[in-house]
């Protein structure tokens, strides 16, 4: 599920557009903190080599090459995550 990288609400829209606005929290959604290339650990924080570089990351930008990134539910995630480690810490061999 797609979900807005401020209020975490879910958001229903395939491509939002430069000036679309998260339903709760009214923040941009076409901002790199959203998209699946963003990554604060590499060279312009983003992992599309031929993307421009975006000083604000959090304010909604032009770049052709934004995705929406799908992020699944938190609690979910951290539950699963959880009990596959406690089973690989204590498996019965």
């Amino acid at each position: 599920m797609k979900r807005c990288f401020r209020c975490g609400i879910g958001i229903d829209i395939e491509k939002p557009g430069r000036r679309d606005e998260c339903p709760s929290c009214r923040t941009d959604l076409h901002v790199c903190l959203n998209c699946t290339f963003y990554d604060p650990v590499r060279s312009n924080e983003c992992r599309e080599p031929q993307a421009e570089q975006v000083k604000e990351k959090d304010r909604a930008n032009f770049c052709d090459y934004f995705r929406f990134k799908e992020s699944e539910d938190k609690k979910t995630s951290d539950k699963a995550t959880a009990e596959a480690l406690w089973d690989q810490l204590f498996r019965k061999t």
